[in-house]
């Protein structure tokens, strides 16, 4: 197990700016980071980043936390995992706690935790063949030097070798104690029939490893050297638990720092053309690893820029079937460019030939945006044919319609127009034609996927807090109570006693000491997790307030400390407005005063309701017990007439009419 001086060590050290920046493109707003939820579509950025406070939160989907929880989140790490992923990120060394693992812990690891190892020991097997082993260096290392890749960058992309021996890593992974149902379920091995031993996927292939985001190694994607074997050239992992080719762009996790440093993207189709792009020192590149471009992959890119430029071979085939990449990446809001290289060139031979200034200034130069581009690809062999030179014009509008921002598709337009000297308002026109297609297009998929759901019938619970006043209201102050502890509760107050002599008081200190004058029983859990630890720190003399929960591994804790600490209003940045209103906690200790009595008027008139409910149980059965609850409720009444003058409570205006609960 990771120590505990480990663990505080990796908290005090990582940045959760820059953990989340590497998945997030974030802007700066005011003294916090914000940007497009990873985890909900969104059009508006609801995900707020603050690294005073070293938390994130996303008010799309509620959740929040800590760089580490953010991990665990969006990578689906356990809690270690995540730990180790940020230590490696800092150049942190773990120090692990001597302590014996149970037997039951060693056994409690999942399918998908295999298969994350399974293809680690798959990983370094195949680099050691590559290097160590004779036919590695001699067949695997001699291919990467004839396409001219440096030992760098073949370690840095981990590039491997699996021998010609048909089960060598089989049994090399079965002798490390992997049972054949888990070598089976990671493609990596085959067992026929007629083969018990088992067959190696990739034997006699170079190998190279496709990683996740993170850089966990999902799958591997494998080239056969010799052209007299009648099998596919490129061999890739099947669809397993952890991976999914739709969810994975290859050269993503190597690119990851140079396309959010850059604001752009490189999209281009190979291993290869990732490799020599990186290795002439262009590295903001990642490949659809020969799989048609994915939605997923594009909201991954999108993570990191909106700029993305398309790299194409010079003679490509398949350069009209990309036509729906296109079409795609405008759905999703990016900004695209396309460039085509000279026939018989590709990104990995270009690269190649030429230094790293002239291939970026190459890219720079001759890249088009796509109505330049598929302009040039439709009208180049339709001489003067009108109907296909229509044909071609709809296909480009087509393209348009599919742009959601309302300005960038009428610049579009104009640009159509200027560049066939077509009026506006006719493209316009063919615009609502294309729209219109693509809504019914779209309408009828979704018709058809929910035709494929069975219908569910669920009993909807009702919402219990919500269902009873008395309960709901004592349930909100109880919870903003809490929340003014994690948010200010090292705050001093200024307060007098009734003989006008002055004290000073923390708000911790305040609020716990009326809820042990209450001799309040909490409503919810959470709650009174935090506050015991609260009163433990005290024991101790320590105030602990809201960092110091942040990094419990309690997610309804952990998401409570998140939305006192980051509220609501932190979505907006008023002061590029000229609009400055009170910050949160301006008038605290005003706040503090008033809501605890709140919560005391609240919470007394909740018990009246209850002890009403037990009033009637004895009415009929115990006379005494009957009128001392008589009693209990008269007293209560008093107390809440008491207080109802105190802050000023009416049934026609309410309480306190001048303040947003």
């Amino acid at each position: 197990m990771i120590s505990k001086q480990t663990i505080d060590k990796i908290f005090s050290t990582i940045r959760v700016e820059e953990i989340v920046g590497e998945y997030v493109q974030l802007k700066r707003a005011g003294s916090n980071f914000k940007g497009l939820s990873p985890f909900h579509e969104e059009k508006s950025p609801s995900f707020v980043v603050s690294p005073s406070k070293q938390i994130w939160k996303d008010f799309s989907t509620g959740k929040g936390g800590t760089a580490i929880s953010f991990l665990m989140e969006i990578e689906n790490f356990t809690y270690p995992e995540a730990l180790r992923h940020a230590a490696k990120k800092y150049g942190i060394e773990i120090e692990e706690d001597q302590r014996e693992i149970s037997e039951e812990a060693k056994n409690a690891q999942t399918e998908k935790d295999l298969l994350y190892k399974i293809h680690e020991i798959a990983n370094d097997y195949f680099q050691e063949i590559l290097w160590d082993a004779e036919d590695g260096r001699s067949i695997g290392l001699s291919y990467f030097k004839e396409r001219e890749l440096k030992d760098d960058i073949i370690k840095k992309f981990q590039l491997g070798y699996s021998p010609e021996k048909k089960n060598a890593f089989t049994a090399y992974a079965m002798e490390k104690g992997y049972s054949k149902e888990i070598l089976e379920k990671s493609g990596l091995s085959i067992f026929p029939e007629n083969t018990p031993a088992g067959v190696d996927r990739f034997r006699e292939r170079v190998i190279f490893p496709i990683h996740s985001f993170s850089g966990r190694v999902l799958g591997f994607g494998a080239r056969i050297l010799k052209s007299n074997v009648k099998t596919a050239k490129y061999l890739n992992s099947p669809e397993t638990e952890i991976y999914h080719k739709s969810n994975v762009l290859y050269g993503l996790n190597q690119s990851k720092q140079s396309i959010s440093r850059k604001n752009a993207c490189l999209l281009v189709e190979g291993y290869m053309d990732v490799i020599s792009l990186h290795m002439s020192g262009i590295e903001n590149v990642v490949a659809s690893s020969g799989t048609s471009l994915t939605t997923e992959q594009i909201k991954l890119i999108k993570r990191l820029t909106e700029n993305v430029t398309i790299l194409f071979d010079g003679d490509n085939a398949g350069i009209k079937a990309s036509f729906r990449s296109i079409d795609m990446l405008l759905t999703e809001g990016m900004n695209i460019r396309v460039l085509l290289f000279p026939d018989g060139d590709d990104p990995d031979s270009f690269a190649r030939k030429h230094p790293q200034e002239y291939v970026e200034k190459y890219i720079e130069n001759e890249a088009m945006d796509f109505i330049d581009f598929k302009a040039e690809i439709l009208l180049r062999d339709i001489g003067n044919d009108p109907i296909k030179k229509a044909e071609a014009i709809r296909d480009i509008v087509k393209s348009v319609s599919f742009v959601q921002n309302a300005l960038k598709r009428e610049v579009y337009l104009k640009e159509v127009s200027n560049k066939f000297g077509l009026s506006e308002q006719s493209l316009f026109n063919e615009l609502d034609v294309q729209k219109q297609i693509t809504q019914n297009q779209t309408h009828h998929v979704q018709q058809q996927q929910k035709e494929k759901e069975a219908p569910k019938m669920e009993m909807v619970p009702l919402d219990q807090e919500k269902e009873d006043p008395f309960l709901f209201e004592v349930l909100f102050m109880e919870n903003k109570l809490v929340e003014h502890m994690l948010a200010f509760g090292d705050i001093v107050l200024k307060r007098s006693t009734e003989n006008n002599e002055e004290y000073q008081i923390t708000v911790i200190e305040e609020i716990l000491h009326h809820f042990e004058e209450e001799q309040y029983t909490f409503l919810v859990k959470g709650n009174e997790i935090i506050i015991n630890q609260v009163r433990e720190g005290i024991q101790k003399e320590e105030l602990r307030s809201g960092n110091f929960f942040v990094s419990f591994m309690d997610e309804e804790i952990t998401t409570k400390v998140v939305d006192a600490l980051i509220p609501l209003d932190e979505l907006e940045n008023w002061a590029s407005r000229n609009i400055y209103p009170p910050n949160y906690g301006d008038k605290v200790a005003d706040q503090i005063k008033g809501d605890v009595l709140l919560h005391k008027y609240r919470y007394i008139d909740y018990l009246i309701k209850e002890t009403a409910k037990e009033l009637d149980q004895h009415s009929n059965t115990d006379e005494g017990k009957y009128y001392e609850l008589i009693k209990k409720i008269t007293l209560l009444k008093q107390a809440s007439i008491r207080l109802s003058n105190i802050i000023e409570y009416s049934p026609i205006k309410g309480i306190y009419v001048d303040r947003k609960r």
